[in-house]
């Protein structure tokens, strides 16, 4: 589904990358090379905010990798009894506990669920801060900020419930930037950063897109786009800002699956999420100029 506003004719463009473990990564990708063949190239963006999986693709992004090669990566064959994640039934109760005891309180619910987390971790039901640390450099082959600003990755203290955003403006690694937003409470492990224990952005939103707010005109990719309970979707968070909002449409849902982390359904939501770059790059281009 997409939502478009009137387009602006001037100032900051942003893109807004959310959550969607492997198969968002694979979807956003697609999406991203699908505009770019039909001409519509977003890689040019002044400002990028991502959120989880879309701190991965938004890491790419920005740093100059090749849309084509990545997408080649995304289509590859996944090794059959690949290990992988799952967001079983405990992961979705522990996440319905914490969102009714907060009570609309939306940091009340980060902190809930970061303190969930960090007890898992510490009962070791979680994978090592090594293994995820592997995972993540194998998804950036490059591991250094762009411009400091220009990107913007969200992860929540797990301590306070409070948003944090890694901007490239201090002395934590992207790495761990990204490690730190892509810790699903109860499914990775916290990463520990500066003294503070974080998880994943998406505990606050599945876009936080009102980070563009100083964006004239904003292109938003949600592979999760739906919110609860005290979290609030992409297009609420934007209001009435010019802005393209898309996430996967039927044919895309049906290629990821019920299971976001399954690698095996990775490869069809990149051909799906090409297939809807494609078809979306009219609408996208309008606004972007």
């Amino acid at each position: 589904m997409s939502e478009a506003g009137a387009s602006g004719s001037s100032g900051r463009r942003g893109v807004v990358l959310g959550g969607g473990g492997v198969t968002g990564i694979a979807w956003m990708t697609g999406m991203l090379a699908g505009l770019l063949e039909e001409g519509v190239d977003l890689s040019g963006a002044d400002l990028v905010v991502g959120t989880s999986a879309g701190s991965a693709v938004g890491a790419q992004l920005t740093t100059g990798l090749d849309l084509p090669e990545l997408l080649e990566r995304q289509l590859a064959p996944v090794e059959p009894g690949a290990p992988y994640a799952v967001l079983g039934t405990r992961v979705l109760l522990g996440f319905g506990w914490a969102m009714l005891r907060s009570r609309g309180d939306l940091e009340g619910f980060g902190r809930r669920l970061g303190q969930w987390s960090v007890d898992r971790a510490a009962a070791g039901k979680l994978p090592s801060l090594e293994e995820r640390y592997a995972a993540i450099r194998s998804r950036l082959p490059v591991q250094e900020w762009p411009a400091p600003g220009r990107l913007v990755v969200t992860a929540v203290d797990a301590d306070t419930g409070e948003l944090r955003t890694f901007d490239g403006s201090d002395d934590v690694p992207l790495v761990d930037a990204v490690a730190a937003s892509c810790a699903v409470p109860g499914v990775y492990p916290p990463v520990p950063i500066g003294g503070r224990r974080y998880v994943d952005g998406g505990a606050r939103s599945t876009a936080n897109a009102d980070l563009a707010a100083s964006c004239a005109k904003v292109v938003a990719l949600t592979p999760i786009p739906r919110a609860a309970g005290p979290m609030k979707s992409a297009q609420a968070q934007l209001g009435g800002k010019p802005s393209v909002i898309i996430a996967p449409d039927e044919g895309a849902r049906a290629a990821i699956g019920k299971n976001v982390l399954d690698p095996a359904a990775r490869p069809g939501s990149a051909r799906e999420g090409l297939r809807q770059g494609r078809a979306a790059a009219a609408e996208v281009g309008g606004l972007w100029g």
